[in-house]
């Protein structure tokens, strides 16, 4: 058994944030991750530039810092993995690679410990407070939350997809698209928007993928390129994992023919290298003592709890059953005024020493189409590194803690809750 004062399972966005938060605040630190390599999609999963806002102040401007040649830069991968792990190292996190949670024990509503699994054989680790960073809620899940999954009628969540980079563009050709509305001269009579419409109508680009977006790297003959899509898939399923995988790695070719035979200045691209793992949008969301809804976020609500302040995206629903938008197809998606997330979201109902950090945490549908984004999940992962330490200075739980005290704390470290 080992035994920790915190334990998070899940070392992608919201994990590392919870993990560099809790350590640094005296806690005795864990940090479990299924994978050989930390970042989840910071760097296994090739996303970037990182999206979303938040308010000054938070671990994601420290993390941007380390990862990016500037703000708002798509992440230099293999840098993110050496400046992600050194940030854990220093920090004094116990990390465990390759390392997957398979059970828990509960004595009532506290975890008393969880069992996890690797070619090493199984190991067992005990902690007053357990962090959910897992993207999909898998330790929450394990210890009986309940959750919600997908849109409300057919249950579909959004499309998975494979990020890549390619190289070889013409340093001349300036091309980036970024949105659903980054209508863009091509200079010969044509529009590349409305090139990549036909060609998803001809088969010339995959049905489902009607924009292939294209952000810079820093580099002028790069591009992160975000197109492929597919529908329908669970991602909790090994067997739809892999059929999205096929069918993804298939598209990528069909994607860059359509690049080299189209724009001018890419007839002699090549790819650089992508993701090693899918681009999950959308799984498990657990149940909390709160659930965030599309209503507050276009309000812009703020609470008496709240633990991240002014988060800013738009609802990004990809379409859960076709290509473009789930509304508009091919407009830009509505963005809510800046609003805040409460504690009591990130707070499962049943267990009172488990807290969600990231995508999995409790919302709607809608909602969490907006908060899914890394920037926010690296602010909800720091908060939850900061209430597991008031709750163990305190010796309260997720459901007595007082939320003023872990406000403090993160004002302490810098973060402006405050206007």
């Amino acid at each position: 058994m080992k035994k920790y004062d915190v334990v998070i399972a899940g070392a992608g966005p919201a994990g590392i944030g919870a993990a560099l938060e809790a350590a640094r605040s005296g806690l005795k630190t864990a940090l479990i991750e299924r994978y050989g390599c930390v970042g989840g999609n910071l760097t296994l999963g090739y996303v970037g530039p990182l999206l979303g806002k938040v308010c000054p102040g938070t671990i994601a401007e420290e993390i941007e810092d380390a990862i990016c040649a500037k703000r708002g830069a798509v992440p230099d991968f293999e840098k993110a993995k050496i400046a992600l792990t050194a940030l854990l190292d220093e920090a004094g996190v116990d990390v465990y690679l390759q390392t997957c949670v398979i059970g828990a024990q509960k004595v009532g509503e506290k975890i008393e410990k969880i069992d996890t699994a690797g070619k090493f054989g199984n190991i067992s680790f005990s902690a007053e407070v357990f962090i959910d960073a897992t993207g999909d809620g898998d330790l929450s899940v394990l210890c009986g939350c309940g959750f919600e999954m997908g849109r409300e009628g057919d249950g579909l969540v959004q499309p998975v997809t494979l990020m890549f980079v390619i190289e070889g563009v013409d340093p001349d050709q300036p091309l980036l698209c970024r949105h659903e509305e980054d209508y863009t001269d091509l200079g010969d009579g044509r529009e590349y928007l409305d090139l990549c419409h036909k060609a998803c109508r001809t088969g010339e680009l995959p049905e489902n993928v009607n924009i292939v977006r294209l952000y810079s790297t820093g580099r002028n003959s790069e591009r992160m390129v975000n197109a492929t899509q597919e529908n329908r898939i669970d991602p909790l399923d090994p067997s739809d994992v892999f059929k999205a995988e096929a069918s993804l790695r298939r598209q990528i070719g069909k994607i860059v023919d359509f690049l080299r035979n189209n724009i001018p200045g890419f007839s002699d691209i090549r790819i650089k290298g992508s993701a090693s793992t899918l681009g999950v949008r959308e799984s498990r969301r657990v149940l909390g003592r709160y659930q965030i809804t599309e209503q507050d976020l276009m309000e812009g609500r703020t609470y008496r709890d709240s633990v991240v302040h002014k988060a800013n995206f738009c609802l990004d629903i990809h379409n859960p059953s076709g290509a473009g938008q789930s509304v508009h197809a091919e407009k830009r998606p509505v963005t809510p005024p800046p609003y805040d997330i409460p504690f009591a979201a990130m707070c499962p109902i049943g267990c009172n020493n488990l807290i969600t950090a990231g995508r999995c945490i409790s919302g709607t549908h809608v909602a969490h189409s907006s908060y899914r984004v890394m920037r926010i999940c690296m602010a909800m992962g720091q908060a939850a590194g900061s209430a597991a330490a008031v709750m163990l200075q305190t010796r309260t739980a997720t459901d007595t803690v007082d939320t003023d005290l872990i406000r403090r704390h993160l004002m302490d470290r810098g973060v402006k809750l405050e206007d």
